[in-house]
């Protein structure tokens, strides 16, 4: 039998071509944005072909599965998941590196044996990312009469995430361009960005009464800010007005949700606008039910991603106390119990949603639960029900969808380094010199990333 012929795929490391978009006078600018742009698209493709070849690994409803859907396909990798003990589940689903080490070895040895053995070269890829370190920070702290009246209200994470925000995005920047700020809430991002930038600031939100919330603040404090109620989804075709967002501007969004941030990306390249400095966030909060690619290279690929997908990389673990564990893992596994007594009763092998509960109710026994949901779904429960039974059941399901959600959860961040480069290839055919950085710390948000893009003036 022939040798099989196995294809390798190099991964370049995205700082060989971060340092010729640092190099200032010593290369052409342009040749700079061809090399940035090579990298980012080269990486986009190689996270298509991953994602494509690891479909059924994360494309996937755990609460549907009665059993590991890939457990035939990848052999190993179901017994390695299987092996885990259930206490160490919580700790690795928190520890993204110590999850890739545990499982990565069985996945490659499962995927060299299958006809897509070349894709293997592809699974640092995981664990990689492309956004670049964070840069020397400029200082935008207030004084402390000024810093209290502007962080007033907000959460300590919320106003840390908006103090680095603006430190990262304006570190180097003299343009002193005039700022849009998109969904823009009360406004908080550009007061800052008018107090401590010296800039005009136009606040962008469709939500009246945060508006006028906004703009007392601004007038009380006298900043440079003024707000525009405005729908972000205005039809621009039958009024050229209908949106503040110009050409000569610095547009900035920080966790504008799904499509908020896409229609921004989309108008400012359609109106050139200067400078777009964005932080997505919420990927899966989208008009359509399956997301729309926006770059050539995200077209190409062959999968599509559905809003369940688009929750993946939102799914990182909240470290929260033993008593809220616990209550998580009794609500999952009542719902699961009650989801094989539904099976049986409708005679329909498919998973029922029931809705949301009140933790109260889970003070209450596993057989009052059932009784509660049957009502919610119009079920009549027979009289000979045994609940253990049940119970017993959702358990054994629970483990099962804790496992192959830890497996989901080994594509976070390559479906979400997937999203962004997805935003950044775009603006790249656009014609703006794009770079892809972490704004903030992890702990601060896992939603850090930030898209700077600068329009290219062709000559």
């Amino acid at each position: 039998m022939a040798e099989k012929k196995r294809v390798t795929t190099s991964i370049t490391p995205l700082s060989q071509y971060d340092a010729l978009t640092q190099t200032g006078d010593s290369e052409p600018h342009s040749q700079s944005h061809h090399h940035n742009q090579a990298a980012y698209a080269q990486r986009l493709s190689q996270l298509s072909n991953l994602l494509t070849a690891t479909q059924d690994l994360w494309q996937v409803v755990a609460f549907d599965c009665q059993q590991l859907p890939w457990q035939q396909r990848f052999p190993l990798l179901a017994d390695t998941v299987a092996n885990i003990a259930d206490e160490n589940i919580d700790a690795l689903d928190n520890a993204p590196d110590t999850l890739l080490a545990l499982l990565q070895p069985s996945l490659e040895q499962d995927m060299q044996a299958s006809p897509q053995a070349n894709i293997t070269d592809l699974l640092p890829l995981l664990g990689a990312k492309m956004n670049q370190s964070l840069a020397t920070q400029a200082d935008v702290s207030l004084d402390d009469a000024g810093l209290s009246h502007f962080s007033a209200h907000i959460k300590g994470r919320k106003w840390q995430q908006i103090t680095a925000f603006t430190a990262q995005v304006f570190s180097h920047d003299d343009s002193q361009l005039p700022i849009l700020e998109w969904c823009a809430g009360k406004g908080h991002l550009g007061r800052l960005i008018a107090k401590t930038q010296d800039r005009k600031v136009t606040s962008l939100e469709w939500q009246q009464v945060l508006c006028q919330q906004g703009q007392t603040f601004a007038d009380k404090w006298q900043l440079a800010q003024q707000f525009v109620c405005a729908d972000a989804f205005a039809d621009l075709a039958q009024d050229h007005n209908a949106l503040p967002i110009k050409q000569p501007q610095h547009a900035v969004a920080l966790h504008a949700c799904g499509d908020l941030h896409v229609r921004l990306i989309r108008i400012a390249s359609e109106v050139g606008t200067e400078k777009l400095s964005i932080s997505p966030c919420c990927y899966h909060l989208i008009q359509s039910h399956e997301y729309q690619p926006l770059s050539a290279s995200a077209k190409a690929a062959r999968f599509q991603l559905s809003r369940h997908d688009l929750q993946l990389p939102l799914q990182q673990s909240v470290i929260a106390n033993d008593r809220q564990n616990a209550l998580r893992k009794q609500e999952v596994m009542w719902r699961l119990g009650f989801d094989n007594l539904q099976r049986v009763i409708r005679q329909c092998d498919e998973y029922l949603p029931v809705p949301t509960i009140k933790q109260s109710q889970l003070s209450g026994s596993f057989e009052d639960f059932c009784r509660w949901a049957a009502t919610q779904k119009q079920l009549v429960l027979p009289d000979n029900v045994i609940y253990d039974d049940y119970l017993q059941q959702g358990k054994i399901r629970q483990k099962l969808t804790q496992r192959i959600d830890l497996v989901r959860h080994l594509f976070r961040q390559a479906i979400e380094q997937w999203l962004l480069l997805d935003r950044v290839c775009y603006l790249i055919e656009h014609h703006y010199h794009v770079k892809l950085t972490d704004f903030c710390a992890n702990e601060i948000t896992p939603r850090n990333a930030l898209i700077h893009a600068e329009k290219i003036h062709l000559v």
